[in-house]
Formats: C-alpha cells, structure tokens, sequence
C-alpha cells in the first residue's frame, strides 16, 4: 500500500533512509527471535527433565509419609505438625535473558523442620519430612523454569509479531512507495526533458 507523501526528492531521501532502518531492524529482531527460541527450546527440556524428576520424587515423598501416617493416629500425627519451628522463605533475584528479566528463586530456611517428641512419633515420620525437605529446591527450580518459559513465550510472541509487521507490511509499503515517487520523478525528468528539447528545436527554427 502507497504510503501518503509527497512524491519528491526530499521523501524519496527520508524514505530509503527509512527503509535501511526498517531493514536493520527486521534483521535484528529475527536474530532476536530465533536466539529466543533456541533458549525457550532448551529451558523447555530443562524443565520437562526436572519436572518428570519431580515427580518420582514426590511419589516416594508420598509414600514415606502415607507409611508413616499409618503408623500414627491422625489427631497424633495432626498434633505433632501444627507448631513446626523451621522458617523458610525464598529469595527471588531477576536475570536478563535477551531483554527478558526471568525470576531466580533461591530457598532459605531457619530452623529445624521436625520439632516433636521422638516418644509418640514413627521413626518414618523423620525420613518422610526429610525428603519433602530436600525437594523444596528442585520445586522451586521447576516453578523458575515455568515462569521463564512463559515470559519467554511472550517475548518470542511479540517479537514474532513486529517481524511480521516488518516483513508483510511496513518494508513492502516503503519500497512500493519509493518505486512510485522514482517513477514519478522519471516521469517529470522526461517531461521536462521534451519541453527543453521542443524550445531548442523553437529556437533553432
């Protein structure tokens, strides 16, 4: 599509040199867009790995505690977990990733995570909240790793669409626009060329 301007020298200039732009540009962002899904595709299977891992884990996490509970009556075991003594928070620092700040959890903890008696309890209540304990970190590098892809997914998203814009759209209707105005100043070269030709031949006659 003709882009509405005049068709003279000074837009054909600001034209081509809004064309090397816009060319400049497009090449960056598909640079841009492809890097993102390298690291997209990678973080991807970094994530499917983990979180498969996080699974086995939690599975025998399960089953450590569901032995214990077991062996437990539920008001005893209920009892023996209502005041835990441990703290724990999470740390959040942001790294950038190809104009994208991606959320890095770090787990904290204070304290012990047992604090009950050893009469009334399962010695399995120990080595179950000791395995739920240890997948904490993997947990939080999985929830890390979703919420990088999702902001990865984004960018790649909005980089893909302004590619897009670029290539169909913006690039087509500036070269379609300098191709019109040179044709039009061609035009106006001959015409002006023909009126100097028929006043020589005037005033030869």
């Amino acid at each position: 599509m003709l882009l509405k301007v005049n068709p003279n020298r000074m837009e054909l200039l600001r034209l081509k040199k809004r064309l090397f732009v816009a060319k400049r540009g497009y090449k960056l962002l598909k640079d841009k867009r492809d890097a993102l899904i390298q690291v997209f595709v990678r973080l991807a299977k970094e994530s499917d790995t983990l979180r498969k891992e996080l699974e086995e884990n939690l599975l025998k996490c399960y089953a450590f505690f569901s032995n214990a509970s077991s062996l437990m009556s539920k008001l005893t075991l209920e009892e023996t977990l209502m005041f835990p003594k441990a703290k724990s928070e999470t740390e959040v620092s942001f790294k950038n990733i190809m104009s994208v700040n991606v959320p890095q959890y770090k787990f904290k903890c204070e304290g012990k995570y047992y604090s009950y008696g050893l009469v009334d309890t399962a010695a399995e209540l120990d080595g179950a909240l000791k395995k739920f304990y240890d997948i904490l970190p993997l947990m939080l590098k999985v929830a890390e790793l979703d919420k990088a892809i999702t902001l990865l997914a984004n960018e790649i998203e909005k980089t893909r669409r302004r590619v897009n814009a670029l290539e169909y759209v913006i690039i087509p209707d500036i070269e379609e626009t300098i191709t019109f105005i040179t044709m039009k100043l061609d035009e106006v070269a001959r015409s002006t060329n023909s009126a100097i030709m028929r006043i020589k031949d005037i005033i030869r006659a």
